[in-house]
């Protein structure tokens, strides 16, 4: 099978497709999915060169979320309701290849309204901005919520969330063209450009000089985003896609009664296991009902030049998720092996 083998830490510029790449066999708790889209994530760049804290031993292959079918040749293990043909998505290591080998229960159904290339991105972006906004922040109908990062994957996940429980959205992103995505998509109710002097006080405008609820960060701008929350505000700290770990002086926090939490979804399956079905269920149903909709990268990679998608996704030049599509969703289900 076709897949991005990494044999030594390297940058993803320097990858290449292999052509006989052999399939991982199966564990108990394993299926084998055959991959029609797949998604880029920024750990991916980081995986490749050793950066990362999920260190696969080598050779190993590169990828983490995919959407496709159960393989024919896949076994089905006990308590596995999935079958031969079922449309799936999820999360496993060389998710950027023709099959993958995944745990069946980090896998689930695609709901019949969303395209493979739109269920590739789910299994990351998606439990994360809900379990942060809901399930942490405990956000209602009503607050004002400032996300940061908006037009990426889980911002404008963060976003959409937040509009169908009910809150007012203000959508922060550091470009126009990344701004004039967030426009177009029309789910914020504000929109405001954090690279600008002063922004905060656009945001405190928008709030009547209360400032916001919540504030959902996966960049790394709590403490710039301190300056513009109300009294007793939430403040998720989600990640630091700018590459700085903050350092916070705690003075605002005293003063207005401040939360800082965080969230690492990844955590859930060790320490919290009994969460991650009622997150699913929930999105599942937003998914199904039309209220959110998964949002790809305008353009759509092949997996020969998907390192093109990866670099582009590390120079900050895409938007939503980045997708590849490894083979033609209305090419027949049932496949041999590769």
């Amino acid at each position: 099978m076709r897949a991005y083998v990494v044999n030594r830490n390297v940058h993803p510029s320097e990858l290449a497709l292999v052509s006989g790449a052999p399939v991982p066999t199966p564990k108990a708790d394993e299926i084998i999915v055959d991959v029609y889209s797949a998604a880029l994530n920024f750990f991916d760049i980081l995986q490749s060169q050793g950066k990362y804290q999920v260190k696969p031993p080598f050779p190993f292959a590169l990828g983490a979320e995919f959407a496709g079918r159960v393989a024919i040749d896949s076994p089905i293990p006990e308590g596995c309701n999935f079958r031969p043909g079922d449309r799936v998505f999820g999360m496993a290591q060389g998710s950027l290849a023709d099959k993958v080998v995944a745990k069946w229960k980090l896998t689930n159904m695609l709901p019949d309204n969303l395209s493979f290339d739109q269920g590739a991105g789910l299994y990351i972006t998606w439990p994360t901005s809900y379990e942060a906004l809901v399930g942490r922040a405990e956000l209602k109908s009503g607050e004002t919520v400032l996300v940061n990062a908006a037009a990426g994957g889980v911002g404008i996940a963060a976003v959409q969330i937040a509009k169908a429980v009910g809150a007012i959205v203000i959508a922060a992103a550091g470009s126009s063209p990344k701004l004039d995505v967030l426009k177009q998509l029309g789910s914020a109710d504000y929109t405001v450009d954090y690279s600008k002097p002063g922004w905060q006080k656009q945001v405190l405008q928008f709030t009547g000089g209360e400032g916001v609820d919540v504030v959902f960060d996966p960049v790394g701008r709590i403490a710039d985003s301190l300056k513009c929350i109300a009294f007793k505000g939430r403040a998720l700290v989600i990640g630091f896609a700018s590459g700085n770990i903050e350092k916070l002086s705690l003075n605002l926090v005293l003063l207005k009664n401040v939360s800082i939490m965080g969230l690492h979804w990844g955590l859930y399956e060790r320490k919290e296991a009994s969460r991650i079905p009622e997150v699913w269920d929930a999105l599942l149903g937003l998914f199904s009902s039309g209220r959110v909709k998964p949002v790809i990268y305008s353009r759509i990679y092949s997996l020969e030049n998907a390192m093109e998608g990866l670099l582009a996704l590390g120079r900050r030049e895409t938007w939503g998720k980045v997708i590849v599509r490894v083979r033609d969703e209305n090419r027949e289900h049932v496949t041999s092996k590769l």
